[in-house]
């Protein structure tokens, strides 16, 4: 169900080659959340960085959108880099198998199997 990689990159280097790569595959950036930075003001120690890149692109959005309203909620697609124990890894739930737990709509799955397709290329240009 997930698709993780190692890096030997940075946390840094790794966020900003995810960024791009996911722009010249044609998807776009919603919002990053800084999972790290946010416990750490919040006063929780948490030693580990992590960032949530919500990617999204909007014909296949779109698409999920007019065949299952509800499927809102799975949206938009998120791919995180994350250090665990000193390694910095990037990874991603695949967009096939959570949509076909929430949907059996063989159209679905071709636009999970698209946006999987191209989600893993971008972990594997950031890696």
């Amino acid at each position: 169900m997930y698709y993780i990689v190692e890096t030997e990159k940075s946390f840094t280097q790794a966020s900003t080659d995810l960024d791009s790569a996911v722009k010249r595959l044609g998807f776009g950036v919603l919002h990053v959340h800084d999972l790290g930075a946010t416990l750490r003001s919040k006063g929780i120690a948490f030693d580990e960085e992590c960032k949530v890149f919500e990617v999204c692109n909007p014909a296949q959005a779109a698409k999920v959108l007019a065949t299952d309203m509800r499927l809102n909620m799975a949206l938009p697609c998120r791919i995180s880099v994350f250090t665990e124990k000193g390694t910095t890894k990037i990874g991603l739930i695949k967009p096939v198998q959570m949509l076909s737990a929430l949907s059996q709509d063989a159209a679905l799955v071709e636009v999970a199997k698209e946006v999987e397709e191209k989600t893993i290329q971008m972990v594997d240009e950031a890696k």
